[in-house]
């Protein structure tokens, strides 16, 4: 597997953060990948964690439907494998984790399985062997999770699961940034996400800035703050519940105070949204008084 420049390919490279931890740069876009703190940490700290993973699949029963995770942005692969040793890690009796990753482009995720990489990136033992059956085969199982990898561009490809009848419980939504990747980060694209998603469901992703929150309240979910990142900056969390109230995954929803900086922001709203969308937020279930 390892290759004579185990480190580059001719789109990535695995480079070193500011905080000594390796991470996948993409030379297309110039975007690292899990910056700062690196893969392992973030996966851990802005995925897996506040998704409350572990918990939810604790919960479930082996004979309940699995839990299916979308993993939007393989990249490197770091943040599916982690949900996948979360699940791996419970016993035989608890709920069964399905992941589907989502990629248009395998380089970083086939560097990142590279001897040389591998352990960077969070795949050793039999975490690196899935990784490398999902990369041959597009798919891999076991007793406690499967894991199904789909190539191509989005959001084409989610609106064909859709069709095929998959529904979300939890999103890690990790494509490039708005700069990079405008076309995942409008009220649009989490309009097509949430027609994916069950109710209760959750979705996390690293990006805080406030036309991506404005783009997912549009996009028919509450909203709320996530995670501190590692370059001090905050997550973003998704959720999916009834109008009737805010769902109890949402533990700091966006609030009045939000709303009023909304207002007066210079950059508050995505490329698509409607002429009245502050409005429409505005009378969102979220925000009124309770």
């Amino acid at each position: 597997m390892t290759s004579p420049r185990a480190g580059a390919t001719a789109t990535c490279e695995v480079v070193t953060t500011r905080d000594g931890a390796r991470a996948m740069l993409d030379h297309e876009t110039g975007e690292v990948m899990h910056p700062v703190v690196g893969p392992l940490v973030e996966a851990a700290r802005l995925y897996v964690t506040p998704s409350r993973l572990a918990e939810r699949l604790a919960a479930g029963s082996a004979k309940d439907e699995p839990l299916v995770l979308l993993d939007v942005g393989l990249g490197a692969g770091s943040n599916a494998i982690a949900a996948w040793r979360v699940a791996e890690a419970l016993p035989a009796t608890a709920r069964r984790l399905s992941i589907v990753s989502f990629e248009k482009t395998l380089a970083p995720f086939a560097l990142a399985l590279d001897d040389a990489n591998a352990k960077a990136f969070g795949f050793e033992g039999e975490a690196l062997a899935a990784g490398r059956a999902l990369l041959a085969n597009c798919i891999h199982k076991t007793e406690r999770a499967s894991w199904r990898l789909v190539v191509g561009s989005l959001p084409g490809v989610l609106e064909a699961e859709a069709e095929n009848g998959v529904f979300a419980d939890a999103v890690f939504w990790d494509p490039f940034s708005p700069r990079s990747n405008p076309a995942l980060w409008t009220a649009g694209a989490f309009t097509s996400l949430r027609r994916l998603c069950r109710e209760g469901a959750t979705v996390n992703t690293y990006s805080g800035a406030t036309a991506t929150r404005s783009a997912m309240l549009l996009g028919g979910f509450a909203v709320g703050f996530g995670e501190t990142t590692g370059d001090n900056k905050q997550a973003t969390v998704g959720a999916v519940g009834t109008n009737a109230r805010i769902p109890a995954w949402l533990e700091r929803p966006l609030d009045a105070r939000w709303l009023a900086r909304l207002a007066r922001s210079s950059a508050a709203f995505p490329s698509d949204a409607p002429w009245d969308a502050l409005a429409r937020i505005a009378a969102m279930p979220q925000f009124q008084p309770s």
